[in-house]
């Protein structure tokens, strides 16, 4: 398994001799506007380029998995340039009926049941945010990868830590965790990704699993920063175990003997 960190919760994912596409954002600095009601409304969004061409992200792509349908995770420059035969996964049909709008023609609903080319994608659940904004917000998804041959990795989407997560993980037990760690926030002060006792809660809770935390410093209201984050692993004892990638950023992990 190769993970390839790219910006805020886009990555790819080499898994089973398969390269997946997690939530693509491939638009230009600024290329659209700041989330209203929130920190950094200078700055349009995303606020830091592409770490590499859109041309190398894409290369050889067998799958697209979108955990939601906000802009920071399928913006229009995804849209655009990516194949519109590849087989796209994504949480609920009416999401499916939007990505076939734009043009996307093989769009399949995640379940606990699908298989792509031998690899078991289980769809998980996810809270993007706590209290009213849950709402307001909308719903969001995660997924966990199995194959005999690879080590088995969730990929939690935009959520903070709740039962259900503490249950997928203590269910399906992943050796590699990938969360979105940012604490993005409307000036309403609610988290509506993982903050810093978020991640500790995972890391609690899988305390064998290496723990990969993304969406950081990439669009207008972030509020947990690398460098903080990397405090708080140094302060909690978790440094060993808390991967923080740069943009552009990648790890292997030996497949299962």
């Amino acid at each position: 398994m190769k993970i390839n960190h790219i910006r805020n919760a886009t990555s790819v994912i080499e898994y089973a001799n398969n390269r997946f596409l997690i939530d693509p954002m491939l638009g230009e600095k600024g290329s659209f506007e700041a989330f209203p009601n929130s920190p950094r409304q200078e700055q349009g969004n995303t606020i830091v380029d592409l770490p590499m061409s859109i041309d190398e992200i894409i290369y050889n792509i067998d799958a697209i998995i979108l955990t939601h349908l906000h802009l920071d995770h399928f913006d229009e420059v995804a849209q655009q340039v990516l194949d519109k035969d590849i087989q796209v996964f994504v949480q609920n049909e009416n999401e499916a009926n939007q990505v076939r709008n734009v043009g996307f023609e093989n769009v399949e609903v995640l379940t606990e049941h699908i298989t792509f080319n031998g690899i078991k994608l289980i769809k998980t659940p996810g809270e993007h945010g706590r209290g009213e904004i849950i709402e307001t917000m909308g719903p969001v998804c995660g997924v966990v990868f199995e194959h005999e041959s690879e080590q088995k990795l969730y990929v939690s989407g935009d959520t903070v830590w709740y039962s259900k997560i503490q249950k997928v993980i203590n269910n399906y037990k992943p050796e590699i965790i990938i969360v979105n760690g940012g604490d993005n926030q409307f000036y309403n002060g609610s988290s509506l990704i993982m903050n810093g006792y978020d991640i500790y809660q995972v890391s609690k809770e899988a305390p064998n699993s290496k723990i990969i935390v993304v969406h950081m410093e990439a669009v207008n209201h972030w509020n947990l920063s690398r460098d903080s984050l990397k405090e708080l692993t140094t302060e909690l004892n978790m440094e060993s175990q808390v991967l923080i990638p740069d943009d552009g950023d990648y790890y292997t992990f030996d497949k299962l003997s």
